[in-house]
């Protein structure tokens, strides 16, 4: 079984975002960039699936020489093979996906997994995208995940108000939300033999991309708050503010 996790490069969430000298992009100077948290669980999956049934586990990510720093967390955390389409120009959630279909349609997996999103656009489309590129079954926001023989698979998916539970037929496409697993620490020995793994790069279909960025702005600062009395006899004064003032009822 061929298991492919697609993973991004993302900056930490603890980073204090600044906007970049363009006005369209974050500044990137000093800061610190990890492996998606989300895609972390997909390359826990496509291990603990690998364990179970056997096969091959393949990370793959688009981007510059900095996403060798993601592929080789996925190495240490036990991946088989990591793969770079290397480019550095700016994509949208189309063209990401675009690049990333071309490549697995001749990598032919059995299961290709996703985090549910990228902390850094947080789109949450490009998984949805690939497989629909692919032409292949996929169910998102998955917590559960079992096969059922060779060729098919159940994945519990988190819908609103509870779970479900619905039967997919292989190859297909997942997304993984949090919850599904508990991602293994990459052990000693796995971190020294990552480096001496060979991180295979390949040229990615060019930038299609179907928008652009105009602008980047930071959110406006909240205001202060407002106590407006206490007990029952604030209610119509809170009303009142809310619906003159706020303009929110």
């Amino acid at each position: 079984m061929r298991l492919v996790a697609c993973v991004n490069h993302v900056p930490d969430t603890e980073t204090k975002v600044k906007i970049g000298a363009d006005g369209k992009s974050i500044d990137r100077a000093g800061v610190n960039f990890v492996i998606n948290p989300y895609d972390e669980f997909a390359v826990e999956e496509c291990l603990r699936l690998k364990e179970k049934s056997g096969g091959e586990v393949i990370a793959v990510s688009l981007g510059g020489d900095p996403h060798k720093e993601t592929l080789r967390k996925a190495l240490a955390m036990g991946a088989d093979k990591a793969v770079l389409l290397k480019d550095d120009s700016p994509r949208d959630s189309f063209s990401v996906a675009r690049a990333l279909a071309d490549y697995l349609k001749e990598l032919s997996p059995d299961i290709i997994f996703f985090g549910k999103q990228s902390i850094d656009s947080d789109d949450a489309a490009v998984g949805g995208m690939v497989a629909e590129m692919l032409g292949l079954p996929s169910a998102s926001v998955v917590v559960g995940l079992e096969l059922a023989g060779e060729k098919n698979a159940v994945a519990e998916r988190e819908v609103e108000g509870g779970h479900e539970k619905v039967a997919v037929s292989l190859p297909a496409v997942f997304t993984a939300q949090k919850g599904l697993n508990e991602p293994r620490y990459p052990s000693l020995k796995g971190i020294m033999g990552a480096k001496g793994k060979p991180i295979e790069e390949k040229q990615p279909t060019p930038p299609q991309n179907k928008t652009e960025v105009r602008s980047m702005q930071k959110p406006h600062a909240k205001g202060a708050g407002k106590i407006v009395g206490t007990g029952a006899g604030a209610v119509s004064e809170l009303v009142r503010m809310l619906h003159e003032e706020a303009k929110v009822i």
